[in-house]
């Protein structure tokens, strides 16, 4: 079993940032991927960014303004959040698995509660 706990949500105007945190505990040396996804309300959850390995992966629309890293020492993902825009406002969702396909959902099967992220113009 793997527990993930996320933190560092909140308001912010247009054009801040925002770090999320994600606490892993349990089996985390059987996990080889960790994600971000979010769900906008009325919207399907939909893939931010992931970490497997040492490779990154991001979805068009944030690739310039996120980054997603990992420091195992504390077994904590992180996703910097840069110029964010209204569109990014959302519940973000930590994520871990053991994948070869990091974008897609189906993949992980460790998820946190979710933190919000509200974005004011």
């Amino acid at each position: 079993q793997v527990q993930l706990v996320e933190s560092g949500g909140g308001l912010v105007q247009a054009g801040g940032s925002l770090r999320l945190s994600c606490a892993a505990s349990g089996r985390t040396f059987t996990m080889n991927t960790m994600g971000w996804f979010r769900q906008a309300p009325g919207k399907e959850r939909e893939f931010v960014a992931a970490r497997r390995g040492l490779r990154p992966y991001y979805v068009d629309p944030v690739k310039d303004r996120f980054t997603i890293s990992r420091d195992n020492t504390k077994n904590t993902v992180y996703l910097q959040m840069n110029s964010l825009k209204p569109e990014d406002t959302a519940v973000y969702y930590c994520a871990a698995g053991l994948s070869n396909s990091p974008l897609n959902m189906a993949e992980y099967g460790y998820w946190g509660q979710g933190t919000q992220v509200t974005v004011s113009s």
